[in-house]
C-alpha cells in the first residue's frame, strides 16, 4: 500500500494545510556513484582512521573537506577513536555543529570511536560512552532523510576491517539505518587486506562468487533479500514451504537461483538443507535466516499450539541449522556469513505478539551466544532487527495503527523491504568479518525500544 502521506508532503497543498514533510531517501541503484558529493573527514585526539577514510573518499572523485564551507555535504565523518578527554568531546562539537548545517538531502554522519571497555581511566571511558549518546541525539535532530550512526572500535583493529561498514554507512544502502551503534573487532574469515587495489565491479557486486541461502524466500522481505543479494552477484538458494511453491520458484526463476521447498521445522529439515548445498553447490558462503511467522493472541488468550509453532518456526529451526553449520564437515565455508532476522518486536515487545517477541529476543541472545563460536570457524553470525516496514502484512494492519507505525521514526516513514536486505548484504560480504554477534536494527531511529 502506497504511503499517501509521503506522496503528499512535498507537494504545495501538503504546506497550505500545515502536514509534515516526509523525506524521500535515496536509496542505492546500480550505476550511481557511491557518493554524491563532498564528505567531511576529520579526526579528534590520534584517531586511527581518518587518514584511510579520506583516501576512500578521493578515491570515489569527490573532495574530502578538514572542515566545513559552503558548500553542500554528501557525509561528515568524525574519527573520534582517539579522543579520550572532556576536551576532545568539545572539539568534536566545535566540528559537528557547522558540519551538520551543511548536510544535504539524504547525508549521512558517521562518527568513529574507542570502546569504552578498553579505555585507559574513567575519564576515557566516559568519552568513549558518550558517542552513543551523541550518535542517537544527532539521528533525531538531522532532516531530509539524512542519518547519523557509531562505529565502535576495538583498539587491534587496523582500517581494512572496517572498510566494508565505512561503504555501507556512508552509501544510500544504509537509507533506513538510523542511530545504530556496531562494534568492530578483529576480523574473522578473509578481509580484504590493506592497500588492495579495489576491483571497479566489486562496488557493484560486492558478494560475487558467493553461494548464498535465504530462508522464508517466497515473498515479502525473504524475496527482496534473495533478490537484493543476487543483484550484488550471490547465488541464490531460496527456500520455503512447498506450500508456498509457486512464489519460490518466482523468487528463483528471477534470480537466476535454485528453488528448495522445505519445511525448516522438519526434523530432517537441516540435513536436507547443508547436504543440498553441499551437493549441488560445494558449499555455502552467505546464510540468511529470514523464514518467520506470526500467531498472534493477547497472552490471556494465547494457546500452546500459537506459542509453540511461533517459536519453532521464529527460533528453534535456527538453532538447529545454526548447530549444524557449526559441526565437523559442515558445507559453511571460511568467510562464511550467517544473518539472522530478528524484529523491534524483540527489543522492544509489542502488544498481542508475546510469542512473536520472545521468538525474535531469542534470536538475538542465540546470535551474542554463537558468535564465539562461528569465530573459531572462521565464520560469522549477525542480525538485523527490523522495524515498520511496509509490506503485504502491514497494508492490512488498521489505519490507525499503519500510520502510528510509520511516523514514530526519525525518517517519519516506514521503511522498504530492500532496506532489511541491503543490511544484510552488508554483514554477507567476506569483507564484514570484524562484524561478529551484532545486532542492528533496521527502523529509521524508531522511538520505540532501545
Amino acid at each position: 500500500m502506497s504511503d499517501l502521506l509521503a506522496t503528499l508532503s512535498n507537494t504545495g497543498i501538503a504546506k497550505q494545510l500545515g502536514l509534515p514533510t516526509v523525506p524521500t531517501l535515496r536509496r542505492h541503484r546500480p550505476g550511481d556513484p557511491l557518493l554524491a558529493g563532498p564528505v567531511l573527514v576529520a579526526s579528534v585526539g590520534e584517531g586511527r582512521f581518518a587518514k584511510a577514510v579520506t583516501a576512500f573518499v578521493e578515491s570515489h572523485g569527490v573532495p574530502a573537506l578538514a572542515a566545513a564551507g559552503e558548500e553542500k555535504l554528501h557525509g561528515v565523518v568524525l574519527d573520534l577513536s582517539g579522543a579520550t578527554t572532556l576536551a576532545d568531546l568539545a572539539a568534536a562539537q566545535q566540528l559537528l555543529t557547522p558540519a551538520v548545517k551543511r548536510l544535504g538531502p539524504s547525508g549521512r554522519v558517521l562518527l568513529i570511536g574507542a570502546e569504552p571497555g578498553e579505555a585507559s581511566g574513567a575519564e576515557a571511558a566516559a568519552v568513549a560512552q558518550s558517542l552513543d549518546g551523541l550518535v542517537r541525539s544527532i539521528g533525531k535532530e538531522l532532516r531530509f532523510g539524512a542519518t547519523a550512526n557509531l562505529l565502535v572500535v576495538a583498539a587491534d583493529v587496523t582500517p581494512a576491517a572496517i572498510d566494508s561498514s565505512v561503504r555501507f554507512f556512508l552509501s544510500a544502502r544504509s537509507a533506513y539505518v538510523d542511530g545504530q551503534v556496531a562494534h568492530v573487532s578483529a576480523p574473522v574469515g578473509t578481509p580484504r587486506e590493506p592497500g588492495e587495489v579495489d576491483d571497479p565491479r566489486a562496488e557493484e557486486q560486492p558478494l560475487a562468487g558467493r553461494v548464498a541461502v535465504v530462508t522464508g524466500a517466497a515473498r515479502g522481505i525473504g524475496a527482496a533479500i534473495a533478490d537484493t543479494l543476487a543483484r550484488d552477484g550471490a547465488s541464490i538458494v531460496a527456500v520455503d514451504i512447498p506450500a508456498a511453491g509457486e512464489g519460490l520458484a518466482r523468487t528463483a526463476n528471477r534470480t537466476g537461483g535454485v528453488a528448495l521447498q522445505l519445511d525448516i521445522t522438519a526434523p530432517d529439515a537441516a540435513d536436507r538443507l547443508l547436504g543440498h548445498l553441499a551437493d549441488r553447490h560445494g558449499g555455502v558462503d552467505v546464510v540468511v535466516h529470514n523464514a518467520g511467522i506470526t500467531r498472534d493472541k493477547l497472552l490471556a488468550n494465547m494457546t500452546s499450539d500459537r506459542w509453540d509453532s511461533v517459536l519453532a518456526v521464529n527460533l528453534g529451526a535456527q538453532l538447529t541449522i545454526n548447530e549444524a553449520l557449526l559441526a565437523k564437515g559442515s558445507p559453511l565455508h571460511e568467510a562464511g556469513r550467517v544473518v539472522c532476522v530478528s524484529s523491534q518486536s524483540g527489543i522492544a515487545g509489542n502488544r498481542g505478539q508475546t510469542n512473536y517477541a520472545a521468538s525474535k529476543a531469542g534470536v538475538i541472545g542465540m546470535v551474542r551466544a554463537l558468535a564465539p563460536r562461528f569465530a573459531e570457524r572462521g565464520a560469522t553470525i549477525n542480525a538485523v532487527a527490523p522495524g515498520f516496514i511496509e509490506t503485504d502484512m502491514t497494508a492490512k494492519m488498521p489505519v490507525a495503527t499503519r500510520e502510528g507505525g510509520r511516523r514514530i521514526n526519525s525518517l517519519k516513514q516506514g521503511g522498504l523491504p530492500v532496506d532489511v536486505a541491503e543490511a544484510i548484504g552488508w554483514f554477507g560480504r567476506a569483507e564484514s568479518g570484524g562484524l561478529n554477534g551484532q545486532v542492528v536494527r533496521v527502523c529509521g531511529q524508531s522511538m520505540l525500544g532501545a
